[in-house]
């Protein structure tokens, strides 16, 4: 049996819907347009296959775009697994467009405002929420995405979403480029949707010429404000390596100590102590915040070929799908086998994301960088709208 997200964007006045029909969906509707949609599966039914919109196909003159992702569910007592499927095409528009949804979305994401001229790769009503996104850059990147798809691009209705950063001491410090996150305000709905900084998920404490990173210890900020959440989404993983430790001078540190343990102070594993740590330690608290969902988004993945991001890398490829359109691998196995470990046993879910985007390289910033030294390639970051959105969808259905 098979269903689709329903978008409707016909007035001004967007906010989230959360509707729970065997496996959850989400459909964004208008304000005036309170309709509801069938059920996505038959009472008897035993197993069912679901589409979701993911990414649009739209003949612009480049190649077609791929924006549903069939997802094939588990039989009836087990939970959806929105990771596993195919791309399918679907002939609907973005949900917005790098030039509209400038009030949001970083110019460097916003492939339609650079030289780049393919674009193959395109293709909640909650009330009393806060939404929190905690993580590196690839999750601002799905922050934004997110504030795009809520706001429909529409950045005349700017009065409709209130900053309201200072009050989780967002602000942008002397000398700063950015603040350490933003926080925005819906009060149509009095939802907020919020972003934090922090690329290790652990907490850092300036010292006197170094700064202690504190494996152990959860980012202070996750702390002081976890009462005042309702949905957290963690990530972490591409700041883990030597050179990002060096550059900021950052010393690992547990138990208040610096790490001797040879073993431990290798990136690999401290990245993944740090991961356990934190997973552990937000389960500990949901039993004081009985309502809080909480969600680690697995890794996204770097598509470089021929060297690396440094040493001329690059993925110039503009062909959707050009290794196929199914996730390889059906099996209930994620594509992140540390975070998947991480979070079994506990309440913290996974948001899975890794394998379904591997298959787009396509779709990263690529050579069409706003600011860069010639040669340089973003095949890291996506561009937007793109393959975050997906993330964002997948994210609403498990919600």
């Amino acid at each position: 049996m098979k269903a689709s997200y329903l978008y409707g964007v016909r007035g001004k006045q967007l906010f989230l819907t959360l509707i729970s029909i065997s496996c959850t969906t989400i459909l964004v509707w208008k304000w005036e347009n309170n309709s509801w949609a069938p059920p996505l599966v038959s009472p008897d039914s035993s197993s069912v296959e679901i589409t979701h919109t993911l990414f649009n196909e739209v003949d612009d003159g480049a190649s077609k775009r791929y924006q549903d992702l069939e997802v094939f569910e588990h039989p009836r007592n087990e939970e959806c697994n929105y990771a596993k499927g195919k791309w399918v095409r679907d002939k609907n528009r973005p949900l917005y467009s790098g030039f509209e949804c400038k009030a949001w979305l970083s110019e460097m994401w916003a492939c339609r405002l650079t030289e780049r001229t393919d674009f193959s790769y395109e293709g909640f009503k909650m009330r009393n929420k806060t939404i929190a996104l905690i993580g590196d850059s690839l999750g601002r990147q799905q922050f934004q995405s997110l504030m795009c798809m809520l706001t429909a691009s529409e950045d005349n209705n700017l009065f409709e979403v209130v900053d309201i950063g200072i009050e989780y001491g967002l602000v942008k410090a002397n000398g700063a480029t950015r603040p350490d996150g933003w926080a925005y305000l819906f009060p149509t709905t009095n939802t907020t949707i919020l972003f934090y900084w922090t690329t290790t998920l652990c907490e850092l404490e300036p010292m006197n010429i170094s700064t202690a990173m504190h494996l152990d210890r959860p980012p202070r900020f996750l702390a002081t404000y976890l009462h005042r959440f309702d949905v957290l989404l963690l990530n972490t993983g591409h700041h883990w390596n030597r050179g990002k430790l060096n550059e900021h001078h950052l010393v690992m540190y547990i138990g208040g100590l610096p790490v001797v343990d040879k073993k431990l102070v290798m990136m690999g594993n401290a990245k993944n102590y740090t991961i356990y740590n934190i997973v552990r330690w937000v389960d500990a608290q949901l039993p004081q915040h009985p309502k809080l969902k909480v969600f680690l988004r697995t890794l996204s993945p770097r598509h470089f070929v021929n060297g690396d991001w440094n040493t001329g890398g690059s993925c110039d490829n503009t062909n959707p799908l050009a290794k196929g359109n199914q996730v390889a691998n059906m099996s209930s196995k994620s594509g992140d086998e540390v975070a998947e470990g991480a979070v079994r046993g506990t309440k913290v879910k996974l948001l899975d994301i890794t394998s379904l985007s591997k298959l787009r390289d396509e779709a990263h910033i690529s050579k069409y960088m706003l600011k860069a030294s010639p040669g340089s390639n973003d095949c890291l970051h996506w561009c937007l709208p793109g393959i975050p959105d997906t993330w964002n969808e997948v994210l609403a259905a498990q919600i």
